[in-house]
C-alpha cells in the first residue's frame, strides 16, 4: 500500500516561548474566522491530495431517529474500511503514525491495526461558543507565565494560537457544557486480558462554560468534578472532589476524598501531576485524564508545527450500546475491529521535563485536532528518553450539544504490556451536558453528606 500523504509540517513564524507572545489577542485576524479559517481557528480548505475535505460545519444537528438519552448512532455507518495499517505495512505509511503508534505495531504484529476511514470533519460547536470564541480572539491575552488566561469566556480563548500554552489551554478550556453526569468506566486488563470493571460515575459543573461568565466572575475556578466508584464491592464508596482552577499557579488544584471506611472527607494533596489515577493500577496518571490537564510548570512547552496525521475518529462503533464488555477487551488492547481511523491535519506540541523538578516522563508529544483542540495521540518517554507509554482519545462529536470529547481513552504501558481503557458506558447511560447542577453540592461539607455510610 502506497503512502496516502507525506507529512505537512507548517512552520511557524512566532516562537513558541511564552514572552512577548503574551499578547494573544489579534482583532485584526478577527475576519479570518469567516473565510480561509474555521469559527475555532482551523484551516477550512481541504489538503492537496484530497484526503482531507474541507470543513463544511461538521455535524449541525443528531440523525433523525436520535432520542436524547440515546447512545450515538453513527452517522457514518455505511462507510467502509478504505485500507488497513498493520505490522506488515506500517512503514509504509510512518511519516504520518506518532512514534507510539508504530510501537504498538511492534509490540503487538499479530493483532494490533488501525482500519483507516474516509475522513470526516464532523467537529462542531454550538453558535455561541463560535461567536465568544470570536470576541476572545480580539480580546484573549496569557497571564501567569501561560497558565492562566484573562479577557476571555465561555469559548475557546485563542482561535489564532502562536504558542503551546495558547494551544493546551484551548484543550483544556474545550466546551463541555454547563454541567452534566457521565459514566466513566475504567478497565486495567492484565497482559492476559483478565480484569474487573471499576464503575465510575461522574459529575462536571463547568463555570467558565456557563453561559454569562466571564474568567473575572469565576473565581478561578474552572469547573467541579465529583468521582464516586460504584463497584467492585471493595472501591464502592469512595468519592473525589476537585476544584480545578483555571491559573494553577496562582491557586492550584484543591481535591478532597471521601473513604467510606473512615467516615470521613480529608484533604488530598496528591491528585496532581504523575501521582496515579482512581484504580489505574498505576497506568495512568492523573494529569492524563481527558489526555492532559492540570499545571503545565513542570515541563518546558514548544510547538513543532502541524501534521498530518492518522487518529482516532468519529468512534462511534466502540460507543455503541449493542457491545458488551468482553466484545471490547482484550489482551493488549481493545478491540481494534471497532476502532476507526482517519487523517487529520494536526497541531503537534512537545512538552520536555524542566531542569530540577521530578516527574516520570521525561518527555511527552502530543497530537491535537486542529478543528476542536481535542488531544488525539500522545507519546510518553521514560528518563532515558526512551517511547514508554501510548495514549489515544477515541472521540466522536455528542451532536445534541454539539461538542467534540473522547468516549474512550487508552493509555497503554509498552513493556509491560498492560492498558487501562476509561469512558466504558456502553451499558451505562451516556454523557448528559447542560444539566442544572448545584453549586453547593461540590464542598467538602457537601462531601460529608452525600457519602455513603
Amino acid at each position: 500500500m502506497k503512502l496516502i500523504n507525506k507529512s505537512l509540517v507548517i512552520a511557524l513564524t512566532c516562537s513558541v516561548v511564552v514572552g512577548s507572545a503574551f499578547a494573544g489577542a489579534h482583532p485584526e485576524k478577527i475576519d479570518s474566522l469567516s473565510n480561509e479559517l474555521t469559527p475555532v481557528g482551523a484551516q477550512r480548505a481541504g489538503n492537496a491530495a484530497g484526503t482531507i475535505p474541507e470543513w463544511t460545519g461538521g455535524i449541525t444537528k443528531p440523525p433523525a431517529e436520535y432520542k436524547k438519552g440515546d447512545h450515538h448512532q453513527d452517522p457514518f455507518a455505511d462507510d467502509k474500511i478504505e485500507f488497513t495499517i498493520d505490522a506488515s505495512n506500517y512503514k509504509q505509511y510512518a511519516d504520518n503514525l506518532s512514534v507510539g503508534q508504530k510501537a504498538m505495531f511492534e509490540k503487538y504484529p499479530d493483532t494490533y491495526k488501525m482500519n483507516v476511514y474516509k475522513t470526516r470533519r464532523s467537529a462542531s460547536f454550538p453558535q455561541r461558543v463560535y461567536e465568544k470564541t470570536i470576541e476572545n480572539g480580539k480580546t484573549g491575552v496569557l497571564t501567569g507565565g501561560g497558565e492562566g488566561v484573562a479577557g476571555v469566556a465561555e469559548g475557546f480563548p485563542f482561535p489564532f494560537p502562536e504558542n503551546a500554552y495558547e494551544l493546551m489551554l484551548n484543550h483544556k478550556l474545550k466546551y463541555k457544557g454547563s454541567g452534566g453526569v457521565r459514566y466513566n468506566n475504567q478497565v486495567a486488563p492484565t497482559a492476559s486480558g483478565r480484569y474487573t470493571v471499576v464503575k465510575l460515575r461522574e459529575e462536571l459543573l463547568g463555570k467558565y462554560y456557563t453561559e454569562g461568565n466571564t474568567v473575572e466572575d469565576i473565581d478561578n475556578i474552572l469547573l467541579y468534578f465529583y468521582q464516586e466508584v460504584e463497584s467492585p464491592a471493595r472501591l464502592a464508596g469512595r468519592i473525589l472532589l476537585v476544584h480545578e482552577t483555571m491559573n494553577q499557579m496562582e491557586t492550584p488544584r484543591q481535591a478532597w476524598v471521601y473513604n467510606p471506611g473512615q467516615r470521613r472527607v480529608r484533604r488530598a494533596p496528591n491528585v496532581a501531576y504523575d501521582n496515579p489515577g482512581t484504580a489505574s493500577d498505576g497506568l495512568r496518571t492523573n494529569d492524563m485524564t481527558d489526555m492532559f490537564n492540570g499545571a503545565m510548570d513542570r515541563f518546558d512547552w514548544e510547538v513543532v508545527g502541524k501534521k498530518e496525521m492518522y487518529v482516532p475518529y468519529n468512534s462511534y462503533k466502540s460507543h455503541s450500546s449493542d457491545l458488551n464488555y468482553k466484545d471490547l477487551v482484550q489482551p493488549g488492547h481493545l478491540n481494534q475491529d471497532l476502532m476507526r481511523y482517519e487523517i487529520h491535519r494536526t497541531w503537534v506540541v512537545e512538552a520536555k521535563l524542566k531542569e530540577g523538578v521530578r516527574h516520570i516522563n521525561s518527555r511527552r508529544t502530543f497530537y491535537m485536532d486542529e478543528d476542536s483542540y481535542q488531544i488525539l495521540l500522545t507519546d510518553h518517554y521514560d528518563k532515558r528518553g526512551n517511547i514508554w507509554r501510548f495514549s489515544e482519545a477515541h472521540s466522536i462529536n455528542y451532536y445534541e450539544v454539539p461538542t467534540f470529547w473522547s468516549t474512550i481513552e487508552t493509555h497503554h504501558d509498552l513493556r509491560s504490556g498492560r492498558y487501562v481503557a476509561v469512558g466504558l458506558d456502553n451499558q451505562d447511560p451516556v454523557n448528559t451536558f447542560n444539566e442544572p447542577l448545584n453549586e453547593s453540592n461540590y464542598t467538602p461539607q457537601a462531601l460529608r453528606k452525600r457519602g455513603k455510610r
